[in-house]
């Protein structure tokens, strides 16, 4: 079996093009979920080198492939679900939207798209998902990769909108400043209102005494 990701998943199918797609952003307490479709070429002097899970990869690395892929790729799309979106329809359900918008702003729109996990998805084409597929599919890795980098650097771009909270570093997920600076301030505009440690702090508690601070686990 070869090592890493490869293109035999997408070889499989006949009859349209195929994407590979991926999320970034659903279990921190702040911030959109990021979602990411690309579909690549059959040349493989286009396949850009490297292609991997986005979590193995470092920054630097994620940053040059991404621009690699935008350059090589037939085509790509990123599309993002809002705080509010996420507490309007939950975070599953804005994954699934910010999917849909990633593949609607493609140039050439996929037949059948690869989805990473085990949850079927509405999307506008045929869906197969792939368990672990960032790890096994070169679109479903390039995917990862550009929907990682697009939510930190909107992440980023937010740590100067809100000081003091940390998001360019921890990017609104689980850490000690994170919380030491939700307890101090108190959740600003792009917290998730329904994820448990923004919820007790808005009920008054402190979440480092309640425990149970788990990125995946919003209220109800």
């Amino acid at each position: 079996m070869p090592k890493g990701p490869t293109l035999l998943l997408e070889k499989a199918f006949v009859g349209g093009p195929v994407c590979g797609v991926d999320e970034a952003g659903r279990g921190p307490w702040a911030g959109p979920v990021s979602a990411a479709a690309v579909i690549l070429s059959d040349n493989p002097r286009k396949i850009p080198k490297g292609l991997d899970d986005s979590k193995k990869l470092t920054a630097k690395a994620r940053e040059a492939l991404e621009l690699e892929i935008k350059d090589k790729a037939v085509a790509w799309g990123v599309g993002m679900a809002s705080v509010e979106e996420i507490f309007e329809l939950n975070i599953l359900h804005a994954t699934g939207l910010a999917m849909c918008r990633a593949i609607e702003a493609m140039a050439v729109q996929p037949t059948y798209a690869l989805v990473d996990g085990n949850y079927r998805f509405k999307l506008p084409c045929e869906v197969k998902t792939v368990v672990g597929g960032d790890g096994k599919s070169k679109s479903i890795a390039a995917a990862s990769i550009l929907a990682k980098v697009a939510r930190d650097r909107l992440m980023m771009e937010m740590d100067a909108v809100y000081p003091g909270y940390g998001f360019a570093s921890h990017k609104g997920y689980n850490a000690p400043t994170h919380i030491e600076a939700l307890v101090s301030l108190g959740p600003c505009e792009i917290h998730r209102r329904a994820w448990r440690p923004v919820k007790l702090v808005l009920m008054g508690k402190d979440p480092r005494i309640e425990g149970d601070l788990q990125d995946e686990l919003p209220f109800g």
